[in-house]
């Protein structure tokens, strides 16, 4: 790669402290200019987002997460307020936590922190959890509860044991009802009462007005409650009560992640496309994949400590982007698949195969130029661990693009709040402005919706099942036989009694060939 393309194609910004380079992705002077009056329209439909227009028509709802970080630009004082009045209520409750004004229900303080959400009422705090947290400096030590999973919830558990009576727990949900955060909840509640602790002193709901979980707060009397607004998705809600309330709590400097997320908004509302990061990254992106997602992103950060920020993305973008139909109701079936782990781990891993396997990808690299805090020593003459691990990034990033596989290289000067407040402000702007470069709606997911309602149906067929069963005691079927019973599907009906027969729900009577064994209770 030349060093006059990286000259003209590389984008800095010194006031915020962000490098990026798009010069290894083969488009031309032609495509920019092809794509300049999409953009223009991508950056009008934005500036409407901005000012309160219906940016989400299938729910018929704003979208607002750029207010959260400048509440003055909210289209009305009532929501401006909500929004301020919201943040200075988690500082005042953060300061009575540290402060030791409020203690747990048996009057010590609190020490550890149990978040229970799933999708974007986890990631944002975990992302953000692992890449500013310091063991043993923390305020508050947190963990997560982010499935349903039993098992996984009693490992989190294990590692509370003794612990219980100085935990808070946060119950995350906007609609109140989603029932992997339920399962947790009420998961997490038996183990209070088991070890003989009133969870309701110890529960705080972050949630929409008038949900379920907002009903079941206030009706058991919770410790606080903090709102969820419909303007908010989940996967942007990281800058809400989501995630600055368990970020607060454990200590970390929310105000900077804010200003970060502001500053990366101030710069990503210009109209000139070579001077916005976010609309060079839309561009690089709708070249690289044809417009269509024809190419996944294999997001490589070589920071342990962004780790998790390849699985944040991979929400924000596919469920933003991953789209049946256009706007105007076109079968588009568009999406961009994103998947990574962390460089140079994955130097050991599947780079071999993005070298010199399909071709069916580009990579952003995400190089963070401070080591760590203090000296580094020399593992070689002159040469630290951090000089290796930029020596792996180039290196590696050389030996992609000697195959003629494309990358982008983002740039930041530290892991800090002040940076991870920029990247989530500036990938969710990208998102934006790509999906109306393609034209589909990123704030809804009726995919998602549509998988809690089948998932429902399975639930349904498992109680209709138990019934039948328990209504022929002593007699056993199989689940051929059980399915006709019910007139369910007998291939869910099979992996139903599967999983009861598993965990002692029923009894299996194993036969040959397996799908002439038989179940009962």
């Amino acid at each position: 790669m030349s060093w006059a393309r990286f000259k003209k194609y590389y984008y800095q910004s010194p006031g915020l402290g962000l490098g990026i380079d798009i010069s290894r992705i083969p488009f031309t002077e032609d495509f920019l200019q092809k794509m300049e009056a999409p953009m223009q329209q991508a950056f009008s439909d934005m500036a409407a987002l901005e000012n309160g227009a219906i940016a989400n028509p299938d729910e018929n709802r704003m979208v607002g997460h750029y207010w959260l970080r400048s509440p003055e630009l909210a289209p009305s004082n009532e929501l401006s307020d909500a929004i301020s009045d919201t943040l200075s209520a988690i500082k005042k409750f953060t300061q009575q936590i540290h402060s030791k004004e409020i203690r747990s229900a048996n009057g010590k303080m609190f020490t550890q922190l149990l978040v229970i959400g799933i999708g974007g009422s986890a990631l944002g705090p975990q992302l953000v959890n692992h890449a500013l947290g310091q063991p043993g400096a923390d305020k508050l030590s947190v963990s997560f509860f982010d499935n349903t999973d039993p098992d996984g919830m009693d490992y989190v558990l294990a590692g509370l044991t003794g612990k219980l009576d100085t935990t808070l727990v946060i119950v995350v949900s906007k609609s109140g009802g989603t029932l992997e955060t339920r399962n947790g909840m009420l998961e997490a509640a038996a183990a209070f009462k088991t070890a003989g602790i009133d969870y309701s002193k110890q529960f705080v709901a972050v949630t929409g007005e008038g949900s379920k979980l907002d009903l079941i707060s206030k009706q058991e009397n919770w410790l606080a409650n903090f709102p969820m607004w419909d303007w908010v998705g989940g996967r942007t809600s990281e800058l809400c009560a989501v995630g600055l309330l368990p970020a607060a709590l454990q200590g970390l400097d929310i105000d900077a992640m804010l200003e970060g997320a502001a500053a990366m908004d101030a710069v990503t509302r210009t109209t000139s496309t070579r001077e916005n990061p976010a609309a060079l990254l839309a561009l690089m992106w709708h070249f690289a994949t044809d417009g269509r997602g024809a190419k996944d992103m294999v997001v490589l950060p070589y920071k342990d400590r962004l780790l998790l920020f390849s699985r944040y993305l991979q929400q924000l973008v596919m469920e933003s982007l991953g789209k049946e139909r256009d706007l105007q109701g076109k079968v588009v079936n568009q999406g961009l698949a994103v998947y990574g782990n962390k460089g140079s781990t994955d130097q050991h891993a599947y780079v071999q195969q993005l070298r010199e396997g399909v071709s069916n990808f580009f990579v952003t690299f995400i190089e963070v130029l401070k080591d760590r805090e203090g000296p580094s020593m020399n593992v070689d003459d002159g040469i630290t661990t951090g000089d290796y691990l930029q020596g792996f990034y180039l290196g590696t990033r050389d030996a992609l693009s000697e195959k003629d596989r494309a990358s982008i290289t983002i740039t930041i000067d530290e892991v800090s709040p002040r940076t991870l407040g920029m990247l989530i402000a500036l990938y969710e702007r990208v998102v934006g402005l790509y999906a109306s470069l393609i034209g589909v709606n990123a704030y809804h997911q009726p995919g998602v919706e549509a998988g809690k309602k089948a998932a429902s149906g399975v639930i349904e067929l498992q109680r209709q099942l138990t019934t039948a069963l328990q209504g022929a005691v002593g007699c056993a079927h199989t689940a051929d036989e059980l399915a006709g019973m019910v007139g369910g599907s007998a291939e869910l009906a099979f992996k139903i009694l599967e999983h009861l027969s598993a965990n002692g729900t029923v009894r299996k009577n194993v036969k040959t060939p397996w799908f002439e064994s038989t179940y009962t209770v």
